[in-house]
This record gives C-alpha cells, structure tokens and sequence, in this order.
C-alpha cells in the first residue's frame, strides 16, 4: 500500500499527539499495563511508524505504566526439524545460533512494532525463545523476568503476570484473533482433547548455546479440538472474542483510521476458560 493510500485512509498523517488522544478517547489511563497488538497499516500513515507509536502508547500511559508486546523468534527452527534428514537436523544442530534476547529478531507475524518495542531504552524482553514477550515500563521485570521454560502460556506466565496485575489488551488494528491472551485461557482451562507440543530451541545458559526441550500448549495448530463448535472457515479466537464483545466485556473505537478493541485482562482469561470448558465435550 502506498503513502497515498495511507495518508487517505485517515484523512492525513498520524501523528503522536493524535494517537496519544484517541488513545486516551478509547480509555487507556496513565499507570495502565497493557499489551498490545497492531497492524500498523491500518492506522493509515503513520509518521514515523512504529517509533511514533510507543512514544503516544507511553504517553497515554505515563511513567507508571507498563507497555507489553508479544515477541516470539523470527529464526526460531520449526518444531519439526526433527524430522528432517539426519544429515539436514545435524548442521543445525551444530551451528543454529542460540536465542538471545539482545539480539534475535522479534518475530515477523507480530508486526512492526515488538521489533522497534525491544530496542527502545529500558525494553526487557523474556528469556523465552518461542513464547517470548517485552515490556517497557514500570513493570517490565515483573512481566518478564524469569518466564517457566514449560508452560510457558501458564501459570507465572507473562500473561498470567498481566492477568494478576489487572492489566489490559489493546488490539490496534489487529484483527479479533490476534488476542493471544486466550492461549493463557486455554492453558488454564480443563477441558477434553488438550493438544500439547514438545519442540527444542538452541538457548544461552550460563553463558553456553545448549539444546532446550520444550513442552506448550499447541499455540501453531488448536489447543483443543475446536473444530466441533467453531463454523467453518472461523478462528476460535475470533469467535470467542466476538461473543465477549457481545457479552459487553471490552470496549470497541477507533484509533486514527483503525477499529480497535480494549480488553481487561481477568474478564478475557475469565470468559476465555468458562467458554472453552462449557463448549469443549
């Protein structure tokens, strides 16, 4: 999409003082912990992109405030790589360089914005070279120190950390099925046919690249088998949240040219669980 196209979609540029108000229009509020989703381009032009973003994101929730973002590993191997030729599975295995959190690319399929997020001062991002997050603020060791290596959706998660904290999850942009908190609600929940996935990643310990086996949730294909209660062609994620908004749980505006939603973290994970254990038989 070009320049022009942007600038069209929201009636001229996007600038901080203009995101920050509609932000704060949508009802973030200084001392706020939130994370964040967002498809840029549906903000329209924004001047000076990502950069432009977070400082009206901080803006709107000042000093106090926390801003989180999921992170992930661009260079992350797939989880199975174990099943290509021995011959293929031993060169990466001997030279795949190891997660680290200074310098491995945020994951592309998050958008622009955690890749800025991690380089911005102070960002500290999770040792977690999958299921990775970073934060900028007032809270961000709380977020991100020290995230369990197994389950890591679950308990003492990042997102459960933001849960506890009574944090909030803004969609900007981003479409209903983006909201990744709902994988901390499947983790919790207990429900029938509960897939889970064990994968390795090259990670740093104690200053050595070691081999690290991993057990989740299964974020990449359906956590439970969905398939039964979610329409064809409808992520479950869509779905789920579409019913929240419709229960009044979250609230919809606009921020510049995009539909946007705010959530409040214990209402997402708390309607995320009783939906999954009620539908899922």
């Amino acid at each position: 999409m070009d320049e022009w196209q942007l600038l069209r979609r929201a009636d001229g540029p996007v600038t901080r003082g203009r995101l920050a108000a509609d932000l704060r229009a949508l009802g973030l509020a200084p001392g706020d912990t939130v994370m964040t989703h967002t498809r840029l381009s549906a903000l329209g032009y924004v001047a000076g992109g990502p950069q432009t973003l977070i400082a009206a994101l901080l803006d709107a929730i000042g000093e106090s405030g926390t801003l989180m973002a999921p992170c992930g590993w661009n260079d992350a191997l797939p989880y199975d790589f174990t099943r290509w030729p021995r011959a293929w599975q031993e060169a990466v295995r001997a030279e795949h360089p190891a997660f680290d959190p200074a310098l491995s690319e945020a994951d592309h399929n998050n958008g622009r914005l955690p890749e800025a997020l991690r380089h911005w001062p102070g960002a500290v991002r999770g040792r977690h070279p999958d299921a990775g997050f970073v934060a900028v603020g007032a809270r961000a060791h709380e977020l991100m120190d020290h995230q369990p290596w197994d389950h890591p959706h679950g308990a003492d998660s990042p997102l459960a950390r933001l849960t506890a904290c009574d944090g909030r999850v803004l969609l900007l942009g981003a479409p209903l099925d983006t909201l990744t908190l709902l994988h901390h609600a499947e983790a919790l929940a207990d429900a029938p046919g509960k897939r889970h996935v064990t994968y390795e990643q090259p990670v740093t310990e104690d200053g050595r690249r070691v081999w690290r086996r991993f057990t989740d949730i299964d974020t990449e294909g359906e956590a439970f088998p969905y398939g039964n209660v979610v329409p064809p062609g409808r992520r479950p994620f869509e779905v789920i949240a579409e019913e929240m908004l419709a229960a009044g749980t979250g609230r919809r505006g606009r921020v510049a040219a995009a539909e946007s939603h705010l959530f409040e973290a214990p209402a997402v994970v708390r309607f995320g669980v009783d939906w999954i254990e009620r539908r899922i038989r």
